[in-house]
C-alpha cells in the first residue's frame, strides 16, 4: 500500500485550495449534529511516520467543530497503568459514545507495531487481535477511518533535523525516530504488512502521501466529510457477516443434568474453609509477585448464593490486591457504547484480581430473553465473548467462570425466607418473582451458552448449589487449583 502512494493528487491553485478546505472545515462541523441525532460513534485514527504532520492534520480537522463533540487523545507511549493492562485496554477505555467523535493521534497500531518489531512469532496473533476489536466495532455501528500519512526517507531526515535544531521542539525528537529513520526501509516493509492485514471494508486505510506539509489535507477532510455525510443518511456501514470462529470447548452437560445432591457437614465445613483461605492468601502474594492477572466470573440463578460465594473467596485474598464489581443494568453511559466497554474498563492490573458479580453473560440471557437487544447481536455475542476471553488468556491472565446451580424448589425456598427475613428483604424484587416464570426459557439460555462458551482457556465451572456451604467449597478450591497450574506452568 504504502509503495504505491508516492504521489500527490492533482493540486489546485493555493487560494482555491484554501477555499475548499475552509468549506470542507465548515461541513465537518455542521455535520456534527445530525451525526448526535443518528447515534453514530466515529473513530478517526492518524498514523504514520514521525514527523509526517500528523499533529498538524489533526488540527485542520478539528479546527471548526464544536470541541463538546470530539476527543483527541495520543496515545505514542503507553503509561505504567496502561502497560499493565492489555494492549487493547486503553482503547476500549476511551471508546467515544453514539454521536460523538475520538480523534487519535497515533493508536493501537503503534503498540502493535512496537509488539512485532520485539516478538516477531506474536505478529499474527497481534493483527487478529486488531481485526478482531476493530470488527466488533464495527458490528456495532461505529465509523471507523484510518489514514496513514506518508513520507520519504529523505523528507523525514529534513523534518527531523530541523525539529531537532529548534530549543523549542527539540523533545519531540527521540533516539527511536532516529533509528527509524536509517531503517526506512525495514519499517516500511512492516508497516506495509500491517496496513494490508488491516484494512478491511468496516475500517479502511488511506494512505496520504504528505511529502510536501499540508498537500493531503484535502484529501483527508474530503474523505472523513464523505463518510460522516453517508453516515448521517444510512447509519455507519455495517460488516457483511463474519464467519464464526472456531474456538477450542470443553464439553458441559445440561442443567436439568446436575447433580445438586452433594452436601458438607458444619464441621467439614469449616475446616476446609479454613484450609482454602491458608493456601488461597499464599497464592495470592505469589500473583503479585509473579504479576499475574486473576479474571473471575459469577453467574448463576437468582438467591444461588454468588453473594456468599464472593464473600468466602474475597475474605482469602488481600484486600490491596482485588475488587470486587457488581454489575446492575447498564447506565446510559455503557448503553452509549459497545457493551463490552463496561467490562473491559474493570480489568485488572497484573498482579490483581477482580471478581465480577454477573457478567458480560447478561447479553445472551437476560438481554436475550427481555428482548433488551437485537437476535443479531446476542447471537453475535458468544463470538465476540469468547474472543474477548481469548484476549485475556493471551495476556496472561487466569480465567474462571462459575454457574450457580439450583432447583426451583430451593430458589423457592429462598426467596421465602428473604421476604420473611426483614433485614434480608432488600435481596428480593418484584423482578425476582417475574424471573421465577421464565424459569425454562433462561434455563434454554444458559443451556446454549454454556455449550458455546466453555473453551479450553476460559471453562464454564457449574456449582451444585442447593447446599450453600458445599457450593462455597467447591469456588475456593477451584480458584485454588486454577492458581497452582497457573503458578506451575
Amino acid at each position: 500500500m504504502l509503495e504505491q502512494k508516492q504521489e500527490r493528487a492533482a493540486a489546485l491553485p493555493r487560494e482555491a485550495e484554501k477555499k475548499a478546505i475552509k468549506a470542507l472545515q465548515k461541513e465537518l462541523a455542521a455535520l456534527q449534529q445530525p451525526l448526535r441525532a443518528a447515534g453514530v460513534p466515529v473513530l478517526l485514527v492518524f498514523e504514520g511516520w514521525s514527523a509526517a504532520g500528523k499533529g498538524s492534520m489533526i488540527a485542520k480537522v478539528i479546527s471548526e467543530m464544536d470541541p463538546r463533540g470530539y476527543q483527541v487523545y495520543s496515545a505514542a507511549e503507553p503509561t505504567d497503568e496502561e502497560a499493565r493492562r492489555p494492549l487493547l485496554w486503553p482503547f476500549w477505555r476511551d471508546l467515544p459514545p453514539r454521536g460523538e467523535a475520538a480523534v487519535l493521534d497515533r493508536s493501537w497500531y503503534g503498540r502493535v507495531l512496537e509488539q512485532m518489531e520485539a516478538e516477531h512469532g506474536r505478529a499474527g496473533a497481534l493483527l487478529e487481535s486488531v481485526n478482531i476489536f476493530e470488527r466488533q466495532l464495527g458490528d456495532d455501528g461505529y465509523l471507523i477511518l484510518k489514514f496513514f500519512l506518508h513520507i520519504s526517507q529523505g523528507e523525514q531526515k529534513k523534518r527531523l533535523e530541523k525539529l531537532s535544531g529548534d530549543p523549542a521542539t527539540v523533545w519531540r525528537v527521540t533516539d527511536r525516530d532516529w533509528r527509524r529513520n536509517r531503517d526506512y526501509r525495514r519499517h516500511l516493509e512492516a508497516a506495509d504488512l500491517l496496513l494490508e492485514a488491516t484494512d478491511m471494508p468496516h475500517a479502511p486505510w488511506h494512505v496520504i502521501w504528505n511529502e510536501e506539509k499540508g498537500a493531503g489535507t484535502l484529501e483527508v477532510l474530503t474523505i472523513i466529510r464523505d463518510a460522516l455525510a453517508a453516515a448521517v443518511r444510512e447509519g455507519a456501514p455495517r460488516p457483511v457477516p463474519a464467519a464464526v470462529r472456531r474456538f477450542p470447548l470443553r464439553e458441559v452437560p445440561p442443567l436439568s443434568a446436575v447433580d445438586l445432591s452433594p452436601k458438607v457437614s458444619d464441621e467439614d465445613y469449616h475446616r476446609e474453609l479454613k484450609k482454602e483461605k491458608k493456601k488461597l492468601q499464599r497464592l495470592h502474594s505469589a500473583l503479585y509477585r509473579e504479576k499475574v492477572p486473576v479474571v473471575i466470573g459469577f453467574e448463576g440463578w437468582d438467591a444461588a448464593g454468588k453473594g456468599g460465594a464472593i464473600r468466602r473467596l474475597s475474605w482469602a485474598l488481600d484486600p490491596r490486591g482485588f475488587d470486587v464489581v457488581p454489575i446492575a443494568a447498564p447506565t446510559p453511559d455503557a448503553l452509549a457504547r459497545h457493551y463490552l466497554w463496561r467490562f473491559w474498563r474493570e480489568l485488572p492490573k497484573d498482579g490483581h484480581v477482580v471478581l465480577f458479580d454477573r457478567t458480560w453473560y447478561g447479553r445472551v440471557m437476560v438481554e436475550r430473553i427481555e428482548g433488551l437487544t437485537s437476535e443479531v447481536r446476542w447471537r453475535q455475542a458468544y463470538d465476540e465473548i469468547n474472543a474477548f476471553e481469548k484476549e485475556l488468556s493471551d495476556w496472561g491472565a487466569v480465567v474462571l467462570k462459575f454457574w450457580l446451580q439450583i432447583d426451583p424448589d430451593e430458589q423457592l425456598r429462598r426467596f421465602t425466607t428473604r421476604q420473611e427475613t426483614p433485614e434480608k428483604q432488600y435481596k428480593i424484587t418484584d423482578e425476582d418473582w417475574r424471573n421465577r416464570e421464565k424459569w425454562e426459557r433462561y434455563e434454554a439460555a444458559v443451556d446454549e451458552m454454556l455449550q458455546k462458551t466453555s473453551t479450553e482457556y476460559a471453562p464454564w465451572v457449574i456449582v451444585e448449589s442447593n447446599d450453600k456451604k458445599y457450593a462455597r467449597l467447591k469456588v475456593l478450591k477451584t480458584v485454588r487449583k486454577a492458581l497452582e497450574r497457573r503458578l506451575e506452568d
